[in-house]
């Protein structure tokens, strides 16, 4: 069991969520069930879990948006996530003490995070700046947030609108592809969305130009010098 300062810990988790970009409000949320259930278990160093539970103080609707985030706030040192794969059997949690303190700040770049067993857990800012660092763990399986679509939409000269509808699409369907085939790059996926979506236009504004011209034409109209005598 840690000894933890509820306002302390709080306030320092606030400081560190504010300085990093990665997370959305989902995760946030997420977090904070998982505090308040580390909370209830008394602070202990380890705590099982159900994620029915969990998504319903998290507000979480989406089994797959759960399963993405709580692994993302492992990953990213903010818990320790031990899936037990078994229904029948709750998952564990660790939880990371991030109080601040007059003498030093655990959001410091410098800084570590100590732990229960008294071990040294490289700060997450220097985690932050090492991902950033190295291309190769750059993920694209689906993009950070709607706004970071809309800036890649800007770029490439397509309107907002196009790329709220293509975030919301895929957003609803586990940025799979057909809802089956999980996303390898989104950003390629999108630049699909907008070839597809330019076909469509033209098709459309071929539509429209055939009935034009089928609206202009006159079908009864018949040639001056029709000879009555041919047969029909």
């Amino acid at each position: 069991m840690q000894n933890v300062n509820f306002i302390k810990h709080l306030k320092g988790i606030f400081l560190q969520f504010s300085k990093d970009n990665r997370l959305n409000p989902t995760h946030i949320s997420l977090y904070i069930a998982l505090f308040q259930l580390w909370n209830n278990n008394r602070f202990l160093d380890e705590f099982h879990i159900n994620r029915e539970e969990v998504m319903r103080f998290s507000k979480i609707g989406s089994k797959s948006t759960y399963h993405k985030c709580i692994k993302e706030l492992s990953y990213w040192k903010y818990i320790i996530y031990y899936p037990s794969h078994n229904p029948y059997k709750g998952s564990k949690i660790k939880m990371f003490k991030f109080e601040t303190s007059i003498g030093q700040a655990l959001v410091h770049n410098n800084a570590n995070i100590e732990t229960s067993s008294g071990q040294a857990l490289v700060s997450i800012n220097k985690h932050i700046q090492t991902n950033r660092n190295n291309k190769n763990v750059t993920k694209l399986d689906q993009p950070i947030n709607e706004k970071e679509v809309i800036d890649f939409f800007k770029k490439e000269n397509w309107p907002k609108i196009e790329a709220q509808k293509f975030y919301n699409h895929y957003q609803g369907i586990g940025w799979k592809v057909g809802g089956k085939t999980k996303i390898v790059n989104w950003q390629a996926t999108a630049k699909n969305w907008m070839i597809k979506a330019e076909e469509m236009s033209v098709r459309a504004q071929s539509r429209t130009n055939q009935k034009s011209v089928s609206q202009n034409m006159d079908n009864l109209k018949t040639s001056k010098n029709k000879n009555y005598n041919e047969p029909l």
